[in-house]
């Protein structure tokens, strides 16, 4: 039987494959117009968002906690990532933990790079932070937005 996998180490595996496929796909091509390495980009990055919604997805026995969570503002951290703090609040009366995927979006709207935070183990009526990451160096205007989150 195969070892059980947390959701963090899930969401970490789905993320790297996600961003070498993106690499792949910038640098293995006789095409390398702009538009044509924009358009591979973007369908990786789609492909990421698709990732990180699976691993949401496989959680078991959760609910829907968009609602309880808020995300901060956007700062680079020294590697040039996108960092976002997240905040989440358990309104039940026992420990939970969440999984929250936020999307990082720029000014126009769209979508950079999508990543998954797990925070666990949050007291009943308790809050509790994360930080979500970008996978990648983010140029220009960035923004974070909560794309879904679940409670379990």
């Amino acid at each position: 039987m195969p070892p059980h996998r947390t959701p963090r180490t899930r969401t970490a595996v789905l993320l790297t494959v996600a961003a070498l496929g993106v690499a792949a796909l910038t640098s293995c091509s006789d095409d390398a117009t702009p538009s044509s390495v924009a358009s591979r980009a973007a369908s990786a990055y789609a492909s990421a968002t698709a990732e990180a919604g699976r691993a949401i997805d496989e959680i078991k026995g959760g609910v829907n906690a968009k609602s309880a969570v808020k995300v901060g503002g956007t700062t680079t951290n020294s590697d040039g990532r996108a960092e976002a703090e997240i905040t989440v609040e358990n309104t039940t009366g026992s420990t939970k933990s969440f999984a929250v995927q936020v999307d990082f979006k720029d000014e126009d709207g769209n979508l950079l790079d999508a990543a998954v935070v797990t925070v666990s183990d949050v007291a009943a009526g308790g809050t509790a932070k994360g930080t979500a990451r970008s996978t990648r160096d983010l140029g220009g205007q960035v923004r974070a937005e909560v794309a879904r989150a679940v409670r379990y």
